[in-house]
């Protein structure tokens, strides 16, 4: 309440930083099965629509405060459903939801073959949870085994370890930018920079480049990279490379190299507090700097933050004087965000945090 009038009602946890998270602004609502039904259902049918047809089997099914269920990532990967609780509230209603997401989904035909519980945040410590992962125990279906699924997405095809993957097993969020990149993708020799699974390279040699190479610090990543090569039957027209982006671009650079007309920049986040968003700042003109220099005049760049923290007037200074100490002008192609299944709510700025530009070099 603010002086007598109404705000809202939140989960509310003394230990946590976040006190109280808003679940309803409806004086009405009565917290029952039926009140998490209809959440599921509300947002389970939004993705149905924004990611229509074979999108849907992989995708975002609920992205916590933009779906009004705070602390809670639900991505599905055909029959799995991978899920992240980052808030007491929601780890006390989970098998109601949980139980939601099984039926509505049966009601669309959809199968679930398992819920993986992907609980082993450091967040979860903070709000006085225990940090684990695993299969949920359910009646409703036996454990799948192992926790590995293989998904289409774009036409290109991946095996998602949802046991030991990168957040909930896949970054879902670029679905789109990389089907962008691979639309311009055609006759070019591209440089995917911090490539993780290979996603934006693949995407950019389904498209027809000339040549692709992918490098990633993680030799974990890139020996996953070269499996999803092979199979999508691609390994003929990609090199891969274990390396230190920043290093690497710096050697290119002093070498004066041509060898790539296509780069792209997709970096994790850089900072992940206020404290450091200067020092982000730097790292990301930084490898943006140099790529321009590397790229020849009529090149192209994809370049990306997903730090919230990083905003989007921060990165395009950011960019702007890049391209100014580079000597080169920027011809913006595209300017997007997270694909639709991760929607932004205007007033939970944290649900703005992807920024992706797609630049002809000129």
């Amino acid at each position: 309440f603010a002086g007598n009038a109404y705000m809202g009602t939140g989960f509310y946890n003394s230990a946590s930083k976040i006190a109280v998270r808003l679940i309803s602004r409806n004086a009405n609502d009565v917290f029952d099965e039926r009140f998490w039904r209809r959440r599921v259902e509300y947002a389970v049918r939004y993705r149905k629509t924004v990611m229509p047809g074979a999108d849907f089997n992989c995708c975002r099914l609920i992205h916590g405060e933009a779906d009004q269920m705070p602390g809670l990532t639900v991505d599905r990967y055909n029959g799995i459903l991978s899920v992240q609780i980052a808030c007491l509230g929601m780890e006390l209603v989970k098998d109601t939801v949980y139980r939601a997401l099984w039926d509505v989904l049966a009601e669309m035909g959809e199968t679930v073959a398992g819920i993986y519980e992907r609980n082993d945040i450091a967040l979860r410590e903070r709000e006085g949870l225990p940090v684990y992962k695993g299969w949920y125990r359910s009646d409703r279906a036996p454990l799948p085994e192992p926790a590995v699924t293989e998904i289409c997405e774009n036409g290109v095809r991946y095996l998602v370890d949802v046991e030991n993957g990168q957040k909930t097993g896949f970054f879902l969020d670029q679905k789109y930018n990389r089907a962008a990149v691979a639309r311009i993708a055609r006759g070019k020799r591209v440089l995917d920079c911090f490539t993780h699974t290979g996603s934006f390279g693949l995407n950019a040699a389904l498209g027809g480049a000339e040549r692709v190479t992918c490098v990633d610090i993680s030799q974990a990543a890139v020996d996953m990279a070269k499996a999803n090569a092979v199979r999508n039957g691609l390994d003929g027209k990609m090199d891969f490379l274990c390396a230190d982006v920043f290093e690497l671009l710096t050697t290119l650079a002093d070498r004066k190299s041509r060898d790539y007309d296509f780069i792209i920049l997709d970096p994790p986040a850089f900072t992940k507090s206020r404290k450091t968003v200067q020092a982000a700042a730097r790292g990301y003109k930084e490898i943006n700097l140099k790529a321009m220099k590397l790229l020849p005049r009529g090149g192209y760049l994809a370049t990306c933050s997903c730090s919230h923290f990083m905003t989007d007037d921060l990165f395009r200074e950011v960019l702007a004087s890049a391209a100014m100490d580079a000597a080169v002008s920027l011809r913006q192609i595209e300017a997007r965000g997270e694909a639709p299944d991760h929607p932004v709510l205007w007033n939970v700025p944290e649900t703005d945090y992807l920024k992706f530009y797609l630049f002809q070099v000129v």
